[in-house]
């Protein structure tokens, strides 16, 4: 062992079944010490979504997707896009996801609405936002909130292994949110690096939910997806989950990334990865203190039923040094405010009728007069961001050729802040 390190051990199973994962594609991004790997995801489960009609306009020489001015394209995959844009009556910026539903088979279809429908269930400080929904025959657009900050995964690349105060900051919206999630019955299932956002002032948004779904306790999920550095054994071994247990594990390689600069398990093939995660057996650098080294333990536990909830992870030492007067707490989603008078004179202003704007907002159409309204109520983007690659561009990596798709009480109404980070 090194001298400069400590070795976690967890209980080995007995016996390893026999690899559950197949048509696995396998890729080391050797950067930073943190890998990149991506598995096809085999099943799917059904979904349904509403669908929005549009229309193209163009106001100028310039791309014009409805009332947004399409800028320049932030990400590409094999059958959609993403385009930052400059919502016109506004100014504020967004990103477009551009999907050629021609391309897509039926079953791809349903995941792509379950995916949006779920979206539409959220309303978190640290998820992005989705803002409205355009739907033609042969394409969806679906507007979002631009995360000009770019990766995480970037950032670590970038500056290297975080601090554990900031890591701290960092990890405690990212538990807000996916506690958030769960509380919905939502389970996110490709909790990553990569899939983590930040905005111009450096606050996390959780975005992709192409492989989200919605659980039921008792009612078991058997879907192998997401990112296999990132996850559960149980995963590997072809067992059905519960769900949040399988966010949790996420959640723990999650933490050790950030406070390491480095991934908990890897390996140079899937298979070599398989049996380290099924040894749960990973190094602590001399650099991590112990109560970061004991949270992680609360997190990477080889059994799903022995992995902390959220909720105690929330009350945990490390999670709250530095914020004594104020615990992390499941967050309250507060009452949508519809009711904005200035919002709602503004519509006026720009044509809409009183009635068709109650009308929008009572249903949450997710049409033009929805997406302006929450769009009126946010602050200005950065202007000088750089283009990096919003949410909404993430799930392009789901968007695999044939149509398939690539795996890989509460009393706090506040997003954790970053007090404190330097």
């Amino acid at each position: 062992m090194s001298a400069s390190m400590r070795t976690t051990l967890q209980t080995v199973p007995e016996s390893l079944p026999a690899d559950h994962v197949s048509n696995a594609n396998v890729r080391n991004r050797q950067t930073a010490n943190v890998e990149k790997i991506s598995v096809q995801k085999k099943g799917s489960e059904s979904a349904t979504a509403g669908r929005v009609s549009s229309s193209r306009s163009r106001t100028s020489d310039e791309p014009h997707i409805g009332k947004y001015k399409l800028l320049k394209t932030i990400g590409k995959g094999n059958f959609a896009k993403v385009k930052l844009a400059k919502h016109v009556p506004t100014g504020k910026e967004v990103a477009i996801k551009i999907i050629d539903k021609t391309q897509l088979n039926p079953g791809s279809l349903q995941k792509l609405f379950r995916e949006v429908r779920i979206m539409k269930m959220l309303d978190h400080p640290n998820i992005v936002k989705l803002f409205q929904v355009i739907e033609t025959e042969k394409t969806l657009y679906l507007v979002m909130e631009y995360a000009s900050g770019g990766e995480v995964f970037d950032y670590l690349v970038l500056h290297g292994r975080m601090k554990e105060k900031e890591a701290r900051a960092k990890f405690r919206q990212i538990v807000s949110a996916v506690q958030y999630c769960h509380q919905k019955k939502i389970i996110h299932r490709d909790l990553k690096a990569e899939n983590l956002l930040l905005d111009s002032e450096m606050n996390i948004k959780i975005a992709d939910f192409g492989f989200s779904n919605e659980f039921t306790p008792g009612n078991k999920l058997d879907t192998f997806c997401g990112s296999p550095p990132y996850a559960a054994p149980e995963l590997f071994q072809g067992k059905k989950y519960d769900g949040p247990e399988v966010d949790v594990w996420s959640l723990g390689v999650i933490l050790y990334t950030l406070v390491s600069g480095s991934l908990p398990f890897d390996g140079s093939t899937l298979r070599e990865l398989r049996e380290r995660v099924l040894r749960g057996k990973y190094r602590i650098p001399f650099y991590m203190s112990t109560d970061c080294e004991n949270l992680l333990k609360k997190f990477l536990v080889l059994n799903p039923a022995k992995r902390a909830s959220l909720e105690n992870i929330m009350k945990d030492k490390w999670m709250n040094m530095g914020y004594e007067d104020d615990e992390l707490k499941p967050y309250l989603e507060p009452e949508p405010d519809f009711k904005d008078l200035k919002r709602i004179e503004a519509l006026v202003g720009m044509g809409y009728s009183r009635t068709e704007i109650e009308d929008s907002l009572a249903q949450a159409k997710y049409d033009d007069v929805f997406a302006t309204y929450l769009l009126l109520g946010r602050k200005s983007t950065d202007p000088e961001s750089d283009g990096s690659r919003s949410g909404s561009s993430l799930s392009l990596r789901n968007m695999a050729p044939g149509g398939g798709t690539t795996s890989t009480t509460a009393t706090n109404a506040q997003s954790p802040s970053h007090r404190g980070v330097h």
